[in-house]
Parts: structure tokens; sequence; C-alpha cells
């Protein structure tokens, strides 16, 4: 973080600072006279001016150098909070705009207002948890990490040659792999009920995620998912602009996953953990916690592959056909056949899946009861008032549940 930190200091800070003087300073010296070093609060006067006095003794910000750690504190919390509310809400409007299939907000499961709701979570949490993550970009700006600025620093430097750049790609590559393990496991111990009702379980509100829910968080679980990141710097050598860009690189993947795209059948399922996998976290609760890759998901047991059937946006499509069916139907039919003509809707449309939660051990866990993953299913029929209930007309055996054709960017292209 030096390396925003010194462009900052450079063409902002340095004047910014500058007009950052102590108040009471001024204030204080025309009491001076009658100030004395301990705290008099005899009278009211008397404790103002003690006070005042006292204050005035602390540095003001503008005679702060660049190296003070209290003037870096507070340059690198701005420069962090500032950051991480131009990468929301630019990364997070363009794929809310341009990839989330909006139709995913008729589902029955999606709350009222929820993208206000998700940015309002998101406002509250990004201050405590810029002010969580500051000693470890303190530690970094003061040299205490194994960052290093330029390749003849780094591991193999002084040999020259092909090594050094070669360790810089395989330190890319195990930052990926180790924060993904080091996350696997905070993110599933986060799932542990105790820990899941206290820190995990507002981020799990959002069960049809928006790109906006990406941190929608408690800041305590967002911190506690972001300590690999920081703590791999500080085990290895990796080169500052290469650490840059990876920090940057697993906030945009965090928004990436959460825009509730169920894409399925593509070859790198079995390998990466996109949004499909995550869809699938935030239904069923208690599969597919890595960041990056599935490998640790099926080695430790908790691997769903998506499935056209696990596709929420089934539900949606049911519930706009039967609307649609009912309009039709309303406009061909007297209002003395309204209930034999809501049974046959039933019959016909597929119904949205029926969710239940099970305590699992890990946390809270929803089993989806979707029709259609490799068995027939049928819809029930309802007894109209002027037909039986075993009207063999109004049921309707469903061999087969596609997949939905999903709206946004990939499906453009």
């Amino acid at each position: 973080m030096d390396i925003p930190l010194h462009y900052f200091d450079e063409y902002v800070g340095d004047k910014l600072y500058s007009y950052l003087d102590n108040p009471f300073a001024k204030l204080a010296t025309p009491l001076a006279a009658n100030a004395t070093k301990a705290l008099d609060l005899s009278s009211t006067q008397a404790a103002v001016s003690s006070v005042t006095q006292l204050l005035a003794t602390v540095p003001a910000l503008s005679s702060l150098s660049r190296d003070s750690i209290v003037r870096q504190s507070i340059s690198l919390y701005g420069l962090t909070y500032l950051g991480i509310l131009v990468l929301y809400f630019s990364v997070a409007t363009f794929s809310y705009y341009f990839i989330f299939d909006h139709r995913m907000k008729l589902h029955p499961r999606y709350l009222p207002d929820q993208v206000r709701k998700e940015i309002a979570f998101s406002l509250e949490a990004f201050p405590v948890l810029d002010l969580l993550t500051l000693p470890w970009f303190v530690g970094d700006v003061r040299g205490w990490s194994m960052l290093y600025d330029t390749v003849a620093e780094g591991p193999f430097g002084e040999r020259g040659g092909a090594l050094p750049w070669v360790y810089m790609a395989f330190s890319a590559v195990f930052f990926l792999w180790f924060t993904d393990f080091c996350i696997y496991w905070v993110h599933r111990w986060l799932h542990i009920p105790f820990l899941y009702k206290r820190l995990h379980k507002p981020h799990h509100k959002w069960i049809i995620p928006t790109p906006f829910a990406s941190h929608a968080f408690h800041p305590v679980d967002g911190y506690l998912q972001s300590i690999p990141y920081h703590l791999a710097c500080y085990l290895f050598p990796i080169h500052k602009y290469m650490f840059i860009g990876l920090f940057s690189f697993v906030n945009l993947w965090s928004i990436f996953i959460h825009d509730s795209d169920m894409l399925c059948d593509h070859p790198l399922e079995h390998y990466v953990n996109g949004p499909a996998h995550h869809t699938l976290h935030h239904i069923y609760f208690t599969c597919n916690y890595g960041q990056y890759f599935v490998w640790a998901d099926k080695y430790f047991g908790s691997f769903r592959v998506p499935a056209k059937g696990d596709d929420p946006l089934i539900a949606v499509l049911a519930a706009i056909e039967k609307k649609k069916i009912l309009e039709a139907v309303e406009a061909a039919s007297s209002d003395s056949d309204r209930s034999s003509r809501d049974s046959s809707v039933e019959a016909v449309v597929l119904k949205a899946p029926d969710m239940k939660r099970i305590d699992s051990g890990l946390g809270s866990e929803t089993e989806l009861g979707l029709p259609g993953s490799g068995s027939s299913s049928k819809a029930s029929s309802v007894k109209g008032d002027d037909e039986p209930a075993s009207a063999p007309e109004s049921v309707v055996e469903i061999q087969e549940v596609k997949r939905p054709r999903r709206e946004g960017l990939r499906a453009r292209k």
C-alpha cells in the first residue's frame, strides 16, 4: 500500500495536511497566563482554560511528516475507504445492469427493496471493516511484511535471468491457492451454528443475491475472510504491484460470483468456483465454500455441481407463465368458472420449489425440492367447485426441466 500512499502524499496529502493545524493552539494563547499543567476543575472558566491548554500541546496534523505512523494510518484509512467505495459502486453497478438477470427479482425469495438493503448493509460494514484491516496495511507501508519493490530485490533477484520472473508467476499462483484454501476453512467455520448466528447469517439473508450483496456482510465476517489475503504477504515474498493486482482481483471476483447466474454444463465448472457455485451456496447454505476453485470442496465433501434443476430462474419463469395463463384465461372466461380455471392453471404451470431449513451441524441448510432433476414429477390437481378432484385433464406430467434462457451480458454475446 505504500505505492498508492506515495502518490497520494505527492499530489494531495502534503497540501491537505498543511491546512490541518491544531485549532486549540490559537485558542490557548490568550489563556496561557492562567493555565496550569494540571487540570483545574475548581470552576467552569478554570476547567475550560486548563483543558484547552492541554489540547493545545497535541501536535497538529500539519506538523506530522510522511513517515509518521499517525499520518500514515489516517491516510491509509481514507484511501482504503475511498477505494472500496469506488470499486464497489462501479463494478457492482455494471454487473447489476449488464450481467444480472433482472427477472430474478420476481423470485419468491427475493426480498422487497433488496438492492437498497444490500447497499445500506455494505455501507454500514465498510467503516468498521476498513478499521480492522488498517493494521495490516500500516505494517505493509512500514516494511513489516515481505512485499518487495523491484524484481532485483525479490527472491533470486541477484542471479538475474528468468528465475526471478518465474518466482513472480509462482507467487501469484501460490497466493491464489493459499488464500483459497484458507478462505474455504474460514468460510466453513463461519457456518458452525455459534458463529453463523452471530457473524455469517446476515450475508445469507440474500438467498437470491445481486452483485450489491458481495460486500453486504457483518464487518467481522468480512474481516475474517480477508485475513488470508493480508497474511500471505507476511509469510512469503510477493512483488508489491503483484499484490495490489491480486488484492483488487479478489474484490472483483467477490462481486462477480454474486450475480445469481446459473450457467452450467461448461468445462470449467469442475475446477472454478463461479457464480453458479456460489448461487447454490446461498440457496443450500452448506456447499461450495471455496473462493476461486472447487478442489477443496471436492476433497472435503462439500462440493455441489451446478445442475439445470437447481436454477432459481425456473421458479421465476413458472410464476411468469402462471401469470400469463391466468390473464389469458381471465379474458376468455366468465367469473363463474374461476375455481375450475385456477385448478387447471395450477396443474399446467411448474410450481416454485419448496425450501426448508435443516440443522446440518455446520449451520442452516436449505433443501430445494425441484422437479426435473433426473426424474419426472406431477403437479397435483386441485378440486374446483364444478369438477371432481380426480379429473385426469388437470394433471400434466413434466418429463424434463429445461434450462431457462438467461438474460444479460452473456446472453447477448
